[in-house]
């Protein structure tokens, strides 16, 4: 979230030094990392005494002190008594829609955007998927991350996407503009905007289906959600669908959909639903940050003031939110208690699926509403605990398992050849998952990201 004042947010006590010779380098030059307890993301046992080499911006070995010997001439760096772990991967974000207080197309500008995608990168979230509502800048601005030629977390996307007049996604929400949102009405007309977006090359296909528990008059209709899903499997493009009522999800995998880019909150998840998501070998993005953040700041006002919360936060947002007046609102509104029993469900539902081999993707829809890029994503893990998932279990959904989901190979674990975005941490999240809070430093394509003290410019 961004003021439309200047503003210079430091977050002078989330990273810790990197030796200034580690900051300048030259990324021909390797750098190693020895000393950490090491996470590599694919879920086994955390290695002691670990070594890193970065070399090119990618991790040439990775091991223990016996197996692996750092190069001749490499910096070394002594992170003894720290964990490393990769960067996280979000699987569901939006870019451009909420600046402070204010929700308006106008927001999706490129200045804009690059500040939010260096917050998700300083809180350790190396790459994000923007999950439609994107206008044309998006591209651009997508090959310049991809070729890491600007700061910020990297970028992967669902283009405008596909919802209804009248319907989701709802303009009291997301005012976006005419060239952020397709709402076709006929079979035909969803298959050209899909054959757009395909050759606009977008990542994947996003459409809405839900009325909000009812306070939305339509939905698209099954005709021309089930048009456009072919139409994309015909482009060889994925589709995610935004549900949150069981019957919506079973009706958007009945038409083919890869991804459900929300979790099932109305119901309890049941074996035929089950089933269709393994024969289509189906996604699922819990987004339980989503209802969480409708009702945590007030029932918690002290999430608030916790540094690492705060420091995400626009001037604006963190007036509103420490407001006695508005908190009490919010605890006492009607949608707070709905909220609270959709996570409850969320959470049980995930546990479900996990338990039933289901493939979980990773992601909070942060910014929209009151998920603060970055922050969100840590919520995100908080929750996926609390759902009852080990650290471990949740650590590996948010690196691997949501690489997996956007099938990236070159991110996601610490392995030899894959771009060195990782994350050092001053204790191991997988003993408790608050560790994973306790930034030290955050390396992106083999450099880290700042210094002692980390900043991003609100504009």
């Amino acid at each position: 979230m961004r003021a439309a004042s200047a503003v210079a947010l430091a977050i002078s006590g989330l990273f810790l030094s990197v030796p200034a010779q580690a900051q300048n380098k030259d990324v021909s030059k390797p750098v190693v990392l020895t000393g950490a307890t090491l996470i590599d993301g694919l879920g086994g046992k955390p290695v002691a005494d670990s070594i890193l080499v970065i070399e090119d911006g990618r991790i040439s070995a990775v091991g223990d002190a016996k197996s692996v010997k750092a190069p001749a001439g490499a910096e070394v760096i002594d992170l003894k008594g720290k964990t490393i772990m990769p960067g996280m991967i979000s699987d569901h974000s939006h870019i451009g829609i909420v600046r402070g207080l204010k929700v308006s197309p106008d927001n999706y500008n490129r200045d804009y955007i690059l500040s939010q995608l260096r917050q998700w990168e300083a809180y350790g979230v190396t790459t994000i998927t923007s999950l439609g509502l994107n206008a044309p800048e998006f591209y651009d601005l997508r090959a310049e991350l991809h070729a890491g030629n600007v700061p910020g977390a990297d970028i992967f996307g669902a283009d405008r996407g596909i919802g209804v007049a009248m319907g989701a996604p709802p303009v009291a929400i997301v005012p976006v503009g005419p060239s952020q949102i397709y709402h076709p009405d006929t079979p035909e007309a969803a298959r050209e905007a899909v054959r757009e977006m395909a050759g606009r090359k977008t990542d994947l296909i996003k459409i809405w289906l839900d009325d909000f528990g009812k306070l939305l008059p339509v939905k698209v209709k099954p005709e021309v959600y089930t048009a456009a899903v072919d139409e994309a499997h015909n482009n060889k493009l994925r589709v995610a669908f935004h549900i949150n009522d069981l019957e919506d999800a079973q009706a958007a995998l009945k038409a083919g959909a890869d991804i459900l880019a929300h979790g099932i909150r109305d119901k309890e998840i049941d074996p035929p639903t089950i089933d269709l998501m393994k024969t289509g070998a189906a996604w699922y993005v819990p987004t339980l940050a989503l209802d969480d953040s409708n009702f945590i700041f007030a029932d918690k006002p002290q999430v608030t003031a916790d540094p690492f919360v705060n420091r995400g936060l626009d001037p604006a947002v963190k007036t509103q939110l420490e407001d006695p007046a508005w908190q009490q609102k919010v605890h006492d509104a009607p949608g707070s208690e709905r909220a609270r029993k959709a996570l409850a469900m969320n959470q049980k539902n995930l546990m479900t699926l996990y338990r039933a081999g289901i493939n979980i993707g990773f992601g909070s829809d942060s910014g929209v509403g009151l998920r603060f890029p970055g922050v969100a994503e840590h919520r995100e893990l908080d929750l996926m605990v609390e759902a009852g998932l080990t650290p471990l279990e949740a650590l590996t959904i948010a690196t691997s398992g949501a690489a997996k989901l956007l099938k990236v190979e070159d991110r996601g674990v610490l392995q030899a050849g894959k771009l060195a975005d990782l994350v050092v941490l001053d204790a191991d999240p997988s003993v408790d998952i608050a560790n994973a809070h306790k930034i030290s430093a955050v390396w992106h394509r083999g450099r880290p990201v700042a210094g002692s003290i980390a900043t991003f410019a609100r504009r």
